[in-house]
């Protein structure tokens, strides 16, 4: 069953976020080399909840795709370019997920099989999008609304904005309790709501991909403690 790694790294001030910013170009190749991984983005990150235009230049992550939990959990600790980011990193969170829905592309391809139905427990969504360049002022006007309505919402778990490109290639990803409360937030008739009607309506993006996922497992910790540690993972 394909299993869906996101690892989360926050670098102290100087040399290590230098070294970080610099992995978004270096670690390209080593990626590449690891045995068994599929598809796979280093990104960067955004200071915010969710889509935002300001970097974070101390936060990036890596996402990558794997044929089963056990690889991939073997892999993000001790693939020799993982086991590097965690030893310049102050603090890490690695997220493993398996795809229950998805729609869209990821430049060009479908990274995400969708093998499973949803189940209690904790749940994720990530939302991807090329944002088109004739439509970046209108959809970042909308966007540091909806990441301030996700911080604020009392259900989410953990959030955060990433991406490939600042400004045009964007990522949010958000944990949920379970997929009640992430729907009641992504149906709304707030901020999230209207941008999902502005981007039907408008065109905003050239590609797009949307997907849900139920959490395996959790290791690690961000600011200090692990998001889901007081809910119940379904075997």
């Amino acid at each position: 069953m394909q299993t869906v790694s996101l690892s989360f790294f926050r670098f102290p001030k100087g040399f290590a976020r230098a070294w970080a910013f610099a992995q978004m170009g270096f670690a390209r190749w080593p990626m590449s080399r690891i045995p068994d991984v599929g598809f796979w983005k280093l990104c960067g990150s955004g200071v915010g909840e969710g889509f935002t235009p300001r970097p974070n230049w101390g936060v990036y992550a890596i996402l990558a795709t794997w044929p089963d939990l056990a690889t991939a959990e073997r892999m993000t600790a001790g693939a020799p370019v993982f086991r590097r980011y965690h030893t310049h990193a102050e603090e890490a969170l690695s997220v493993f997920l398996t795809t229950t829905s998805v729609r869209g592309c990821w430049s060009g391809r479908e990274p995400f099989e969708a093998t499973e139905a949803p189940r209690p427990g904790p749940v994720a969504a990530l939302t991807r999008a090329t944002i088109r360049p004739s439509k970046a002022l209108e959809f970042w006007r909308a966007g540091p609304d909806i990441s301030d309505v996700i911080g604020a919402d009392p259900n989410v778990r953990f959030k955060i904005g990433i991406g490939e490109v600042p400004w045009f290639r964007q990522v949010t990803f958000s944990i949920w309790p379970d997929t009640s409360t992430m729907a009641a937030f992504a149906r709304g008739d707030g901020p999230h709501g209207r941008a999902i009607r502005a981007v039907r309506d408008g065109d905003w993006f050239s590609e797009e991909l949307y997907a849900r996922f139920r959490v395996l497992a959790v290791r690690g910790t961000w600011e200090g403690r692990n998001p889901v540690a007081d809910l119940e993972i379904a075997a």
